[in-house]
């Protein structure tokens, strides 16, 4: 299995948030996670940025943040130039989306939990 470097953005260390669960089950499944969250934490030995850090050869962008608090990172996110933004449940934008295929980044509605568990991820 190919290693996707992956940020999980707003991220959590709460067990029951779905961040937290993507976070611990992209690392048992062996990809590099970067987190950026509200707080500061840790999640299967990730470290939780509270500021946007530097991005570099990110594979995928998963997002847990809803359409509001996304506009913060718009800019941080197509500079990264992902292959890829996942958006799960709740965090559907149209309007990203529109600025990430305007920058030739794919747009996927899904959610990384099932995804990798059904290694589609």
């Amino acid at each position: 299995m190919k290693n996707k470097k992956t940020l999980v953005l707003g991220a959590s260390s709460k067990p029951t948030r779905y961040a937290f669960m993507a976070i611990e089950s992209l690392v048992e499944k062996g990809h590099s996670v970067l987190a950026i969250g509200q707080n500061a934490g840790e999640v299967a030995g990730i470290k939780i940025q509270t500021k946007a850090i530097p991005l570099k050869n990110v594979d995928t962008v998963t997002l847990y943040l809803n359409p509001m608090r996304q506009r913060d990172y718009y800019n941080y996110i197509v500079e990264a130039a992902p292959k890829r933004v996942i958006f799960n449940p709740g965090t559907e934008n149209p309007e990203f989306y529109q600025l990430l295929k305007l920058n030739n980044i794919k747009v996927e509605i899904a959610c990384t939990l099932v995804l990798l568990a059904t290694n589609q991820f």
